[in-house]
């Protein structure tokens, strides 16, 4: 006979009286747990996704606040009835109004969000202050030799023999793709975010005092072959750290500091060239690679006091410290709350989707991370084959060798990086209204345009004055479309077209396939340059962007505004079809957007929920109706 209702026993709690037995009922209930039945591989995916993008989504409300005061209990966090609140925002994070209880405080902390976008603590500036230093220690690691090479080949006896000469000037990117990479994944295991950056520092500090006191060409490789150990680490985990800390709503702008900030390090790399060129020969390039001692120790400085990840402690079952961590770096304990709890059971669905699976070789076994796979390979295989980094390493020996003196050489190659700075600020607007896709087709061609007219220029008498203006005018037209294109571009799409599940081990693969084709480019420029001679050499490269066009074109969805689970749409279609759909789509442009005729659209490639994707409009209005009616699951999260 069942219990009367006098006879049930209650509990207490912010939002009235549950019953005990549903509190049992729901301490029993996995919240993470992923049943796929019998889906195929693209329907588990997007089972996946959908959890992933907020596991929190459908949970009950009376299980949802027994995981909040569990959560608060069990790991000594205190003030339950806060975590409860967080709980509920974090589960309809744009709802939060509606949450009970809710003190006005919270609210208004909640809402400054939105309205005031910029407004964080100034620990989490720092931080970012501190991540922007490191990508200054990056870029001044990777051109300072631009100027310094002039001299110590001299020196060495390498000027001649390019094969030499290409080792010494790659051997940091050897190191990165061989081991550096590599190593990203176990260091960051075992020494946490700020551990692995403050290591990586304290080996590009070493390296580059060893550079300066290197007496033949073996030393000379052996400390710059050393300097990747401090650049191929650091690279993969400062946008990561700060991508962890950051809130969602400025995460983007945080995470892209980093190639900004990579543009302004070889900025001041190729100034310390001009700054010590007028000292002795044997003095000035060995102060030119000591000077990148400076930049690290002063990210050793600003980590050694930021907070760590708080992702990362969770991942150690430290809830406690990443609770503290997340109170500095949040305005209020509400949103420290909100995101802890949010994050403690995203790592948990990370983790239960991951359960039986192959991560390696789903990127053979499962098309849409083969897919993914592809397109973020080509974005960054073409950021080297672009031809950028022939400029960033060789300018002033290229400078010289079309007619510069040796100080005008690299005063023209300051200015190259000055230009890529200045015009990798634009992409923070464009990367995100222009989309990837379309800056990469837009920015190809014109690259190409570029090194074809530098190519053309070398043919130009030498002791044309035309000669020397039209090639640095060349090169910096070059760096203008470049650097708001296939500079930001490849690592931003990188991080967002892999499954969550799959993203860890598909930024290792990005950002080592970047460092390998690095170091073949740098490498092999020297006696591409004698075999082709220098117009060849820039033809050469023209052309790879022709190609790089295509690729885009062919094999690299849009990702600009795609939902986790849209993505597995996106890439849950066959390569072959995908091109064959914008090759045909070739007369329809022309006709509409060059001839400017009124045509029918056409039928949306992508099948989403409501019809294609022309129709996201219309699928927003009906969830907005859906949830006034209370019909719909919540939206997806907007917390870390």
């Amino acid at each position: 006979m069942s219990a009367s209702r006098d006879d049930e026993k209650y509990s207490e709690t912010s939002s009235g009286k549950r019953r005990i037995s549903d509190i049992d009922e729901a301490s029993n209930a996995d919240p993470v747990a992923i049943d796929n039945g019998d889906l195929n591989d693209v329907d588990k995916m997007q089972k996946i996704s959908k959890k992933l993008e907020n596991p929190l989504a459908d949970i009950p409300r009376e299980q949802l606040i027994h995981l909040a005061e569990k959560f608060s209990d069990d790991f000594d966090l205190g003030d339950r009835e806060l975590f409860v609140r967080a709980a509920m925002v974090a589960q309809n994070p744009r709802e939060y109004s509606s949450v009970p209880g809710l003190p006005d405080e919270e609210r208004d902390w909640i809402e400054k969000e939105t309205t005031h976008k910029w407004h964080h603590p100034w620990q989490l500036y720092f931080l970012a202050i501190a991540n922007a230093m490191a990508a200054v220690v990056q870029g001044m690691d990777e051109t300072v030799v631009n100027g310094a090479q002039l001299f110590y080949l001299k020196q060495f006896n390498i000027s001649d023999n390019d094969l030499l000469t290409g080792l010494v000037n790659g051997a940091p990117y050897l190191c990165c793709a061989v081991l550096g990479c590599w190593l990203t994944a176990p260091l960051n295991k075992v020494l946490g975010r700020r551990g692995t950056i403050f290591w990586s520092c304290v080996i590009a500090a070493a390296a580059s005092i060893w550079e300066a006191f290197t007496y033949s060409w073996p030393q000379l490789f052996a400390a710059r072959f050393v300097l990747g150990l401090g650049i191929g680490p650091k690279s993969a985990t400062v946008p990561v750290y700060s991508a962890e800390c950051a809130p969602a709503n400025i995460r983007g702008a945080l995470v892209m500091q980093w190639q900004a900030w990579t543009a302004f390090g070889i900025m001041l790399g190729n100034l310390m060239s001009v700054a010590f060129f007028s000292l002795p020969q044997d003095v000035g390039w060995r102060i030119m690679l000591g000077s990148t001692v400076v930049a690290p120790i002063i990210v050793c400085c600003q980590i050694y006091i930021s907070p760590e990840s708080p992702r990362w402690y969770l991942k150690r079952g430290e809830v406690k410290k990443a609770y503290e961590s997340l109170l500095r770096l949040r305005n209020h304990k509400i949103q420290a709350a909100r995101d802890v709890f949010y994050m403690h059971y995203a790592i948990k669905v990370e983790e239960e989707s991951q359960k039986g699976r192959n991560l390696i070789l789903d990127f053979v076994k499962v098309p849409r991370v083969t897919r993914a796979c592809l397109a973020s390979t080509i974005t960054m295989f073409m950021q080297q084959f672009c031809g950028i980094n022939v400029i960033a390493y060789y300018s002033s020996q290229i400078f010289v060798e079309a007619g510069f003196s040796e100080r005008s050489g690299i005063l023209a190659s300051l200015g190259a990086g000055i230009i890529n700075w200045l015009f990798a600020l634009p992409a923070f607007y464009t990367i995100d209204t222009f989309g990837r896709r379309n800056l990469l087709l837009t920015t190809f061609p014109l690259m190409g345009l570029c090194l074809f007219f530098v190519a053309g220029v070398y043919h130009i008498p030498d002791s044309s004055k035309a000669h020397i203006g039209l090639i640095a005018l060349g090169v910096y037209l070059f760096e203008v479309v470049y650097s708001p294109g296939e500079g930001p571009v490849p690592f931003t799409y990188s991080a967002e077209v892999y499954p969550l599940t799959h993203r860890e081990v598909g930024m290792s693969l990005a950002t080592a396939t970047t460092w390998l084709f690095n170091f073949i480019l740098s490498f092999t420029w020297p006696r591409l340059r004698t075999a082709f001679t220098p117009s060849g050499a820039f033809a050469y490269y023209g052309a790879w962007n022709i190609i790089g066009f295509f690729l885009v074109f062919l094999f690299v969805p849009e990702s600009r505004q795609f939902t986790l689970e849209e993505l597995d749409v996106v890439f849950s279609i066959p390569t072959r079809k995908f091109a064959m759909y914008h090759i045909r789509s070739i007369p329809y442009n022309i006709r509409t957007k060059l001839l400017r005729q009124k045509l029918p659209p056409r039928k949306p490639l992508y099948d989403f929920e409501y019809g294609g994707q022309s129709s996201r409009s219309a699928k927003a209005t009906a969830d907005t109706k859906e949830r006034e009616s209370g019909l719909a699951s919540p939206p997806p999260a907007a917390v870390a």
